[in-house]
């Protein structure tokens, strides 16, 4: 079973979440009655929700990139280390997604909101699990299991 704890540092949220928590919440039920392969385990992580300042300032400081981006994934585990938690351990945290608002409130209308922000703590989530996209093979493996996660939230 998958839980997220969401943040939220940047009440501008709120004008297209109301409650970003229960929102989140709805969306991983959805996500962990289809994921059932670690149903006895208790998987669980950290969703920021900020803006383009402090993300900028996040990924200066942990990947000495001075830029802004969309979102963060800081994993606890290396995929490997991940199975290996996985075998042994009830309860394992993955880490941290930091979503930043401004790369994503210009859509135009809250559904195509909506479907960017699911895309991209999803996005984040999939790091979180051990997954990257440094290699293409790496890119294509991710994006078919973003594809099925997301397929699962309707």
């Amino acid at each position: 079973m998958i839980k997220i704890n969401t943040i939220s540092n940047n009440k501008s949220w709120k004008k297209y979440l109301k409650n970003p928590n229960t929102f989140i919440q709805n969306k991983i039920n959805k996500l962990n009655k289809k994921f059932t392969k670690h149903k006895e385990k208790v998987i669980f992580c950290t969703l920021v929700l900020t803006s383009s300042n402090e993300i900028k300032k996040l990924n200066n400081k942990f990947r000495k990139k001075n830029i802004e981006t969309d979102v963060l994934s800081f994993p606890f585990y290396t995929k490997k280390e991940f199975k290996k938690k996985i075998k042994n351990d009830k309860e394992i945290y993955l880490g941290d997604i930091i979503i930043n608002l401004n790369k994503i409130q210009n859509k135009d209308n809250k559904t195509n909101f909506i479907i960017e922000f699911n895309k991209l703590w999803i996005h984040g989530l999939v790091h979180l699990l051990g997954y990257d996209h440094k290699k293409d093979l790496d890119f294509l493996k991710m994006i078919k299991i973003e594809k099925r996660f997301f397929s699962y939230l309707n």
